[in-house]
């Protein structure tokens, strides 16, 4: 049920949104007359630059309740900071409901290797290469919900240089793998 990348321009025209439709659901409701049929989406939006929200809506037509959607996931946008513009600093794990996803920092050139939802979010994202797997319920609401649980609490080296009043090179160390020997635990 997804469709492609709907472009859109912002009121005062800093960017470009990216609107992925992740699922549609018609529902129906029993009268005395027949029945009611609504509609329930869940759409993603990102800038394809580090910020990614997503939003669910309801209503009696398709365009209505991709509208809302579309609305709450830009009112609920977060940044996710991303190494090199094109992957995650870590590993991270995310977790709603029975809804469980693993995403992987991968290197350039693997591409988005993940499945429905998470692959939505990650083209809205921004993200070039990642390896992702879910696990549990393949509810795409759970899904995505823990595909952001897990964003969420990703974290760059600054961020974490920050919070622990060090500097970048304290927390990386050295990539060659001799950041733990014995010179440098004195």
């Amino acid at each position: 049920m997804a469709r492609g990348p709907r472009e859109e321009r912002n009121r005062d025209g800093e960017s470009d949104l990216v609107e992925k439709l992740v699922a549609i659901n018609r529902v129906a409701k029993v009268v005395k007359g027949g029945r009611r049929f609504g509609f329930a989406a869940l759409v993603v939006v990102g800038d394809g630059r580090g910020r990614v929200g997503f939003g669910h809506g309801k209503a009696r037509e398709v365009p209505e309740a991709i509208r809302k959607a579309t609305d709450q996931a830009k009112k609920t946008m977060v940044r996710v900071p991303l190494r090199e513009g094109r992957t995650l600093h870590h590993d991270v794990h995310g977790r709603f409901g029975a809804g469980r996803v693993v995403m992987r920092a991968a290197p350039s050139g693997t591409g988005i290797i993940a499945g429905g939802p998470t692959r939505a979010v990650f083209e809205a994202l921004g993200v070039q290469d990642v390896v992702a797997k879910s696990t549990g319920s393949s509810n795409p609401y759970n899904m995505v919900k823990a595909a952001f649980e897990g964003l969420k609490s990703s974290s760059s080296p600054r961020m974490v240089a920050a919070r622990r009043g060090k500097k970048v090179n304290d927390i990386v160390g050295r990539r060659d793998g001799h950041a733990g020997t014995e010179e440098n635990a004195a």
